[in-house]
């Protein structure tokens, strides 16, 4: 009777126990006593109680079975003995708890699937899933408030059977994350094939998660570690240890990670070929010489930033940088003239293409022209907030670099209008581009040059926001950069048509890009004498905030510029007459158009706009007041291909 029913008696208790039923006669609901069944049932006394009546089929529910019941260790054994990751996939997606047991599993306590007694030695035997887990051809970016360790874990086990995944980005919200150590635990025994890994402002992991991370994705190639204050030189060494194809490594603004760690990187890590380090204190001389002394003939771009080095990290990298061609160098305030000058003697960086110095008090005119002659195949030079150079530092580098393509200086005060022309004329016939960048102390002078060969290399000339550069220096630049095809003077307001004219007369090759956003004092006239000089040459035109730029010179635009695809007219004095000028030109391809900021256009230039549209792909209509919003919803219903800012 007790398996009929599914329950269990105990010796105590008494094998009819009070009837369930309030009236005995009902009792031929469920048990007959007719002559066709044989039960015996004896007669005893009924108790008082009165229970309600239960329909047939509901007495007695037995409690159905559940593997839930198992404890995890069962379930880890039977989660092991399980045949693929399709499969394995599938349970996880059963409850969390399933999930996260799941991603506890490494790849090499999985049983084999032709051995079921023994647990695979390697990440896998079988050959198709070894193909699939060294492909690594995933990724997955995680972010603020979707970064979790269950996510993780979801990410961990589900890639496994569809690929594997080789590129994993977390980046933590500014009010935390829910991202461990057990998320990169599941990262680690599931993602064997990973291959690039970048982990933003996570307070909450440390080094135990990241030693996972080394002794499971042995694959590793990209690291990229920033404000992680949880991991410290253990983690790293690590890393450096099993990771031996590591080529590119980012360490920023993780305040344990110190010398030892960078140490191990340079003895481990021989295929290193990128490093990037900023703002990490305990990082100092000891690290950077070893890094550097290591890699002397593998590592290829470079960028310390922020960093308690001194003249000694310098005259090392100087001498052992034989494979750098990109270094950049910025904030090291410890380190003074000495260390440049030894840099540039120490003859090592021969293969240097590349070169940025930003905000280093030490870059001074002795400094910089040791670096010219010490880097004779440097083609790029970058040089910011460099306050302690000088107009004869500046040419005695152009001298002695001759191979410089692109020269850029960025609030470099104590550079003049001599110091601008001088690196024009001794820059050698190589320099294309040349950019200044917010350098006060260019200011117009009255100068008499001697007539010297022009700089028909220079192609590309940018001037932005120099308050001092007016008419006197363009005229004297038009005499010698007649090969000019990309010209952009921005934000200065000291330039007048009668300064730029010569220069554009002058551009024997044809202007192709021209930006002269903030230059408030320019008028139609040049713009009407650029598109009769170069209309058939320029391709993009930048007027924002010309406020004395009318219609006009959009007809002389529509009339002269068929190849003219980038046009930006924002805060322009233009009107609808302007805009259907554009839109009646003949064999006009205009893609990009910004009218931001022009207030007297109204909803009459919506017929010439959708004209327009049949070439457009951007189209910028913000704060212009006069146009409707019921014009703005035609423009997006007519024109598909276009996106509309409004």
């Amino acid at each position: 009777m007790a398996k009929i029913f599914g329950f269990t008696l105990k010796e105590s208790e008494d094998f009819f126990p009070a009837p369930i039923y309030p009236n005995p006669k009902d009792t031929s609901l469920f048990l007959s006593l007719g002559p066709h069944v044989d039960v015996y049932y004896p007669l005893r006394k009924r108790s008082r109680v009165s229970a309600p009546y239960v329909p047939s089929g509901e007495i007695l529910k037995k409690k159905e079975a559940s593997i839930e019941v198992l404890p995890d260790e069962c379930l880890f054994e039977i989660f092991k003995r399980l045949p693929d990751r399709e499969t394995r996939s599938l349970c996880a997606c059963v409850s969390k708890r399933w999930l996260m047991l799941l991603s506890s599993i490494s790849g090499n306590e999985f049983y084999s699937a032709s051995e079921n007694l023994k647990p695979k030695i390697v990440v896998t035997e079988n050959l198709e899933d070894n193909q699939i887990t060294n492909e690594g051809c995933l990724s997955r970016n995680l972010e603020g408030k979707k970064a979790t360790d269950v996510r993780l874990a979801a990410i961990a086990v589900g890639t496994a059977s569809c690929g594997g995944l080789g590129k994993l980005s977390i980046r933590g919200g500014n009010h935390g994350t829910e991202v461990t150590n057990l998320g990169l635990k599941a990262v680690a025994h599931g993602c064997p094939a990973l291959k690039a890994i970048s982990l933003w402002n996570l307070s909450s992991i440390g080094d135990e998660g990241m030693i996972e991370i080394a002794k499971g994705c042995q694959l590793l190639e990209k690291l990229d570690l920033s404000q992680c204050p949880g991991i410290s030189n253990k983690a790293l060494l690590e890393l450096a240890k099993h990771c031996p194809n590591l080529t590119d490594i980012t360490i920023e603004a993780c305040a344990n990670i110190g010398n030892e760690s960078i140490q191990a990187i340079g003895q481990y890590c021989s295929n290193l070929k990128s490093i990037s380090i900023r703002d990490c204190p305990l990082i100092g001389d000891q690290g950077i010489s070893s890094l550097f002394s290591s890699t002397s003939y593998t590592l290829n771009k470079a960028k310390l930033q922020g960093l308690n080095v001194t003249d000694v990290s310098l005259a090392v990298i100087g001498h052992y940088g034989r494979a750098i061609t990109d270094l950049t160098l910025t904030g090291l305030t410890n380190v003074s003239e000495r260390g440049f000058w030894a840099m540039g003697n120490g003859h090592g960086l021969q293969k240097l293409r590349s070169f940025t110095l930003s905000s280093c008090h030490g870059v001074t005119d002795v400094g910089l022209q040791s670096i010219g002659k010490g880097c004779p195949n440097m083609k790029k030079f970058c040089l910011r907030k460099c306050s302690f150079l000088s107009d004869n530092g500046m040419v005695s580098f152009v001298q002695a670099a001759t191979s410089i393509e692109n020269l850029q200086l960025e609030e470099c005060h104590r550079i003049t209008q001599l110091g601008l022309f001088g690196t024009i004329l001794n820059c050698g016939a190589k320099l294309k581009a040349l950019s200044l960048v917010n350098c006060l102390g260019i200011k117009d002078l009255s100068l008499n040059l001697p007539s010297l060969s022009s700089c028909k290399s220079l192609q590309s000339l940018s001037i932005r926001n120099c308050p001092g550069f007016g008419n006197a220096s363009l005229t004297l630049l038009s005499k010698l950069c007649p090969q000019l095809q990309h010209v952009e003077f921005s934000g200065l307001n000291g330039i007048r048509d009668s300064g730029l004219l010569p220069l554009f007369m002058n551009c024997k090759a044809g202007l192709v890009n021209v930006n002269l956003s903030g230059c408030v004092n320019l008028t139609d006239k040049v713009i009407s004498s650029l598109t009769k000089l170069h209309g058939w040459t320029l391709e993009l035109l930048n007027l924002d905030g010309c406020l004395k730029v009318t219609d006009s010179s959009l007809v002389a635009i529509a009339e002269n510029c068929p190849l003219l695809n980038d046009l930006d007219v924002s805060k322009c004095c233009i009107t609808d007459f302007g805009v259907a000028a554009l839109a009646q030109a003949n064999q006009f391809n205009l893609q990009l158009l910004s009218v931001f900021g022009c207030s007297a256009l109204t909803d009459q230039s919506l017929l010439a706009l959708v004209k327009l549209g049949d070439s457009l792909l951007g189209l910028n209509l913000q704060h212009c007041n006069s146009i409707s919003t019921r014009s703005i919803e035609l423009l997006l219903a007519q024109l598909h291909r276009c996106d509309i800012l409004y």
